[in-house]
């Protein structure tokens, strides 16, 4: 069995977490259940604590959502890393929800969301860090996110 150590993964991307996002609504943003963590949906919290905020195919090209949905993973693993002290505390990833704010004729949705799912296979590994997932258009996200990603993970 191969052990990965998610922390020093990430610390080679040479890559910055954002600040931890507070909640904006009535709502958790994670929460254990037995061996299970549930991430709600987070959107692309810049260095900054603002958001990239945009729509697909309008005010934002494809690799600039794909990026956007790195800033989401980043955030993500914000939140755990704040919260559980250390990425190493997931086993695997399980389910991704990623949910990109496009035009009505936008149809790379799987492409926009790899931003997101290749950052957690280069921080768990291509056997942990993906997960099944689903990449749907929507006809907006709050305050005009280009990006919103919910994910479900399995604690060591």
């Amino acid at each position: 069995m191969i052990t990965i150590d998610a922390d020093k993964n990430f610390e080679a991307l040479g890559l910055n977490l954002p600040p931890a996002p507070a909640p904006l609504g009535v709502y958790k943003p994670y929460l254990i259940d037995g061996k299970y963590l549930y991430l709600s949906g987070h959107g692309p919290v810049q260095d900054d604590k603002s958001l990239i905020i945009g729509r697909i195919g309008e005010t934002i090209n494809m690799d600039q959502g794909k990026l956007a949905a790195q800033q989401v993973g980043l955030t993500m693993l914000s939140t755990i890393k704040t919260n559980l002290g250390s990425l190493n505390k997931i086993k695997r990833v399980i389910k991704v929800l990623g949910m990109v704010n496009c035009t009505s004729n936008f149809e790379k949705h799987p492409y926009i969301i790899n931003g997101c799912s290749e950052l957690f296979a280069k921080v768990w590994g291509e056997e942990n860090g993906i997960g099944v997932r689903s990449a749907v258009g929507m006809g907006s996200l709050p305050d005009n996110i280009p990006v919103e990603v919910e994910a479900l993970f399995e604690l060591v």
